[in-house]
């Protein structure tokens, strides 16, 4: 029994025969029910289950023994079955979706040499090609140098700008702590992204200290309220040291005056930061980029190219314009098991001092090949078609009874009510607001359980429920616009 065992240790516990076999059958689900059915327009977003009965359906419980290469290869073909189909050209629900082959080839190759980007000598090719594609991307911000990081998430890519905005102000806050630091102010929208809540919090500034900038009706920031603000909170004590701009807000894709507010930040020494995570890529196109005028004067730039240019998630990057080598001063911790000062190369290369992880995933790939498959002209192309379907979509709503915009979109967010035909002329009824804001849920219900589409919706201030649908995927035609509209109708007419 003893020599059995010692036998065994001469013969490896995965068999890379049956793993490869394994691998190419599973591929071959992926491509048909992720790539091919999931693309189709024929065939449905989603498969909508119940959670009880989904539960079910996947048996997720694991077990002491492992299943045979059949029921797993069913595994495989019902989890790609019963999720949402987010490169379908009906899925307009998150800001992320559709499909790039060429990044998703580069997604595949990542996963498959499953490296970890800290440091030159366990990711040689990676630590070069992430510098070059932060140099292309600031390039595009307008910035001949400086120094930036991918992150998990534009969360995240906010949260950093705000440390770093911090400990640029006071960098004892590394050794000493938050008890070390006057009471901090940070001045965004009320219609930035919630990570800015978040980071506030994460980072023991508090949520009483993020103070809210007047927006106008299409959630752009007010500058002259800016500045009032920023007054209002050093004459109560605080120290303001950061303002969040938004290119892109997340509902109506409104995008702030970044020169005006760059000229306010100047005025009173602020860190500018630019949440570009969304509205970004507007920097490919000529005809669009005029919407972010004046972000090269940003100290930093959130900017995620898994959004509109669809490279695949998670593709989120930090920029920013410092060159004094600020990011790895705040984070590092000087491992020396990892980052010895002797080795053979140059140690500069070794980047994951840079970041508050240790493990990081590889996410220029997946850019990086999309970009030399296309190059800028192509990514041009797809913000400029993006532009074009929104603009489509807005006229073809106003020839249309029941459709009714929130504003003029200035991006490809398109928000909008239905007023279903029970509803219509009955705008100045006591309940008519109470009853407008269920019809959006209601449809939504629909979409879902009958898997023809999936668009969201949400309330903002003191506006019902309403409809945001966001149109950027390179497979939609405007087919899918009209598709759409009569979609919304039908789910919709007898409400």
């Amino acid at each position: 029994m003893e020599q059995a065992s010692l036998r065994d240790l001469n013969e490896p516990l995965i068999d890379h025969a049956e793993g490869q076999f394994f691998l190419n059958e599973a591929f071959k689900i992926i491509m048909e029910e992720v790539l091919s059915n999931g693309t189709d327009v024929k065939q449905k977003v989603c498969e909508w289950k119940e959670p009880e009965e989904l539960a079910l359906l996947l048996d997720l419980g694991v077990r002491e023994t492992g299943e045979p290469r059949d029921k797993l290869l069913q595994r495989v073909r019902d989890v790609a079955k019963y999720s949402i189909k987010t490169s379908h050209p009906h899925f307009f629900n998150q800001q992320y979706g559709g499909v790039d082959y060429h990044s998703l080839a580069g997604r595949f190759l990542t996963e498959a040499l499953n490296t970890n980007l800290f440091t030159y000598e366990v990711a040689p090719v990676f630590v070069l090609m992430e510098n070059e594609v932060l140099r292309g991307l600031r390039q595009l911000v307008g910035w001949t140098e400086g120094d930036g990081i991918f992150c998990p998430g534009g969360s995240t890519s906010n949260m950093y700008a705000m440390n770093l905005a911090r400990y640029q102000r006071f960098p004892q806050v590394k050794s000493q702590g938050v008890w070390a630091l006057p009471r901090l102010s940070i001045f965004t929208s009320p219609e930035s992204h919630y990570s800015v809540k978040k980071g506030a919090a994460f980072l023991g500034i508090g949520l009483d200290n993020v103070i809210f900038v007047k927006v106008d009706d299409r959630g752009r920031m007010i500058p002259e309220d800016l500045d009032e603000k920023i007054e209002l909170s050093k004459s109560q004590g605080a120290v303001p040291f950061l303002v969040s701009c938004t290119s892109g807000t997340t509902v109506q894709g409104g995008f702030d005056p970044l020169e005006h507010i760059a000229d306010i930040c100047d005025k009173h020494k602020l860190w500018m930061h630019v949440d570009a995570c969304w509205g970004g890529s507007v920097l490919f196109s000529k005809k669009h980029r005029h919407l972010m005028k004046g972000v090269d004067r940003a100290n930093s730039v959130a900017w995620n190219p898994h959004k509109m240019l669809v490279a695949g998630l998670q593709c989120s990057a930090l920029l920013l314009k410092d060159t004094t080598n600020l990011l790895k001063q705040c984070h590092s911790a000087n491992a020396t098991y990892l980052f010895q000062q002797d080795k053979f190369y140059d140690v500069n290369l070794d980047i994951g001092d840079k970041s508050v992880q240790c493990s990081r995933k590889v996410d220029c790939l997946k850019l990086w090949l999309m970009w030399k498959a296309v190059g800028s002209t192509g990514l041009e192309e797809r913000v400029d078609k993006a532009f074009i379907h929104a603009r489509y979509l807005v006229e073809q709503m106003k020839k249309r009874e029941g459709f009714q915009l929130l504003s003029m979109p200035d991006f490809v967010n398109v928000c909008f009510w239905f007023v279903p035909p029970s509803l219509r002329g009955k705008e100045g009824t006591e309940d008519y607001q109470e009853k407008l804001a269920k019809v959006a849920p209601v449809i939504k219900e629909r979409m879902m359980k009958q898997g023809t589409m999936m668009v969201g919706y949400q309330p903002l201030g003191n506006k019902v429920n309403f409809f945001r649908v966001t149109v950027f995927s390179p497979l939609l035609s405007q087919k899918d616009m009209d598709f759409f509209l009569d979609e919304i109708e039908r789910l919709g007419k007898d409400l």
